[in-house]
């Protein structure tokens, strides 16, 4: 039986432990993993709170700043069990929640201050863990984007942890554009401050861009043995430098992701689907979930100063209770520049996907939270426009009904490593509109299994995304056949964990 340790910053397996779709790779890998018959042990920061109803495993001690530190190891119950799979959490005061999702902070004025220092903690006392046989004989390591790469800069240079250098190491990138540089030196959360007994090789370690400081996304490419990005068309872009905003590719890191594919390290495979056990909402509960949603959101202290507009939000979406509308356009996702920079950039846009909505008794219901601007402009655009419903907000039961119900989801991201939500729509029967790029260009095919658009300058791309939707809408209404045939072989696609696994077996963890 071959044995693996997952580290990550997120594990959907566990409640209230996901900020985004690498939440979702850590918990449905490990389950492929176990069918193989081989056993993953998963680990994330407790973020002071995922400890609280664990069972206490050990005591890990360890150096950081030149002082001792003492990290709590926690065998955690995941919300499904499965066998030979063991969740874990690690606590130390020192590893805080975040504002987002309770799991990363946002350090506008120097980012990366308060995550680095947690995930330098987590990771030392993870190595500890390891070296202490905590988690029995490994065989591979799995790392998640740069909060986890740590490890293998402390298995290339610390001496008390030249024991991981017997274990294969691979690491997979969700979002290169999310990099933890860190000052090597002169600042409370830099290298030196923390490691200061470790030689550091400037040469190896720096950021090309800013050259006193450490790039950890580039130390997970440097000295992983295998590098993965989660879709093969995101592979090809992440090797070409970006101009933004027409291209989003290497983001700066493109030099090491075409040394890491000379060596034959890098490889890109598509993320899966899951297709068994699917939580699902009763059909039609969408509007009355909603109204759930914002009763719920009403209570919490912290979304207060919101109430009056999901108050607003609850008196729009009572008109649609008894009166449904004839079309539904969705999108959920966090609001960032890479799901949403082009309605932050053109807000006419989305007033003219609107207009084009309302022309067919339609309506655009989006469920987000994130960066405080396109919070803003989501808000102001729904107090504006009657059929534009934005929860701002999280919601399971909601999201359920969102992808069960929209006729059309919308996915406009700038760049997209992989992509979640338009499998979960597909899987549903239900065609995306997409922008033509990473992994999207890998799961929706035009006028087959879905709608997308391109351009080779923004204001192009903006153009055929409008135009795009026309089409959509008119095949729609004029052509239902044509319709129902996108449907059926949208639902037909299947991207499954079983061949992604098959694949990591093979490439990544050397097992064929």
């Amino acid at each position: 039986m071959n044995n693996f340790l997952f580290v990550a910053a997120e594990n959907d397996a566990l409640e209230n432990c996901k900020a985004g779709g690498m939440g979702d790779v850590v918990r449905d890998v490990p389950r492929q993993i176990s069918e193989h018959g081989d056993k993953v042990h998963v680990i994330v920061p407790s973020y002071s709170r995922l400890h609280k109803n664990g069972l206490f495993k050990t005591n890990l001690n360890f150096y950081l700043r030149g002082l001792r530190y003492t990290a709590e190891l926690y065998e955690v119950k995941p919300k499904k069990e499965f066998p030979n799979i063991v969740h874990y959490v690690l606590h130390h005061p020192e590893i805080e929640a975040g504002d987002i999702a309770h799991i990363y902070h946002n350090d506008p004025q120097e980012p990366f201050y308060t995550d680095a220092i947690k995930y330098f903690i987590f990771c030392t006392a993870v190595a500890e863990a390891v070296k202490q046989g905590a988690f029995g004989d490994l065989n591979v390591v799995h790392l998640h984007d740069w909060h986890s790469s740590l490890l293998l800069f402390l298995r290339e240079y610390h001496p008390d942890y030249k024991n991981l250098q017997d274990l294969r190491f691979v690491y997979s990138i969700h979002n290169l554009a999310i990099q933890g540089i860190r000052p090597f030196d002169g600042n409370y959360s830099s290298v030196k401050n923390w490691f200061p007994e470790v030689p550091l090789d400037y040469q190896k370690l720096m950021d090309y861009r800013y050259q006193d400081c450490i790039n950890l996304m580039a130390v997970g490419i440097r000295f992983a043995d295998a590098v993965h990005t989660v879709s093969p068309s995101y592979k090809d872009d992440v090797l070409l430098p970006s101009s933004p905003p027409e291209f989003i590719g290497g983001e700066g890191l493109e030099k090491d992701l075409q040394k890491a594919d000379e060596e034959g390290r890098l490889f890109g495979i598509l993320n899966g689907c899951n297709y068994k056990n699917i939580n699902t909402e009763a059909k039609g509960q969408i509007y009355r979930n909603t109204v759930k949603a914002l009763f719920g959101w009403l209570q919490q202290e912290d979304k207060k100063y919101k109430a009056d507009f999901l108050a607003h939000t609850g008196e729009k979406i009572m008109e649609y209770v008894g009166n449904r509308p004839k079309f539904i356009a969705s999108s959920v996702a966090r609001l960032t520049e890479q799901k949403f920079y082009f309605f932050m950039r053109s807000p006419e846009a989305f007033v003219e996907i609107l207009r084009k909505l309302e022309k067919v008794d339609g309506i655009f219901m989006l469920l987000g939270t994130g960066a405080p601007e396109y919070e803003e402009l989501f808000r102001k655009l729904s107090y504006e426009h009657k059929n534009f419903i934005f929860t701002n907000g999280q919601s399971e039961k909601l999201i359920d009904s969102m992808y069960l119900e929209s006729d059309l989801y919308f996915m406009p991201s700038l760049f997209e490593p992989c992509g979640i939500s338009q499998m979960l729509a597909m899987r549903n029967g239900h065609p995306c509109l997409v922008h033509h790029t990473g992994g999207l260009k890998d799961t929706v095919a035009h006028m087959k299994t879905g709608f997308s658009f391109d351009g080779d300058s923004y204001d192009e791309k903006i153009k055929n995304m409008l135009e795009v939707l026309d089409q959509a809408l008119d095949v729609f209404q004029n052509d239902q056949p044509t319709w129902k045939k996108i449907q059926a072989a949208a639902k037909r696609k299947r991207f499954t964990w079983k061949k992604s696994v098959d694949d990591y077996y093979e490439l990544l963890y050397n097992m064929a």
